[in-house]
């Protein structure tokens, strides 16, 4: 079984920077999307960004030019570096790691909460 454990959440004031990791327990095969996914209180789950195991980036455009995602595939671990923070980034911060194809398979980290506050 795959559990995924993010680190590196915390409080941080606007415009500050903030560096998330989320490191697999197990082996994840196959071409694979590793993610951060984040959820503010009072709204639903939203994407924020994601990698695909050879490299290809996507952002949500609220964090375009702000957030950079990267992976290291040897340790199997997934990072979001986070830049000029805002307030409206304030929220709980979730790793995913998932496949699209047979077979499949979907993880969810426990979250880590991130505070953007004076």
């Amino acid at each position: 079984q795959v559990q995924l454990v993010e680190s590196g959440g915390g409080l941080v004031q606007p415009g500050g920077s903030l560096t998330l990791s989320c490191r697999a327990s197990g082996s994840i095969f196959g071409t694979n999307v590793m993610g951060w996914y984040r959820q503010a209180p009072g709204k639903q789950r939203e994407l924020v960004a994601t990698i695909i195991s050879g490299g290809i980036t996507n952002y949500a455009d609220s964090v375009k030019g702000r957030f950079t995602i990267s992976r290291d595939n040897a340790q199997n671990t997934v990072y979001l570096q986070m830049n000029s923070l805002k307030a409206e980034d304030t929220a709980v911060y979730y790793c995913n790691v998932r496949r699209v194809a047979i077979p499949l398979y979907d993880y969810w980290g426990q979250g880590t909460q991130v505070t953007v506050s004076s």
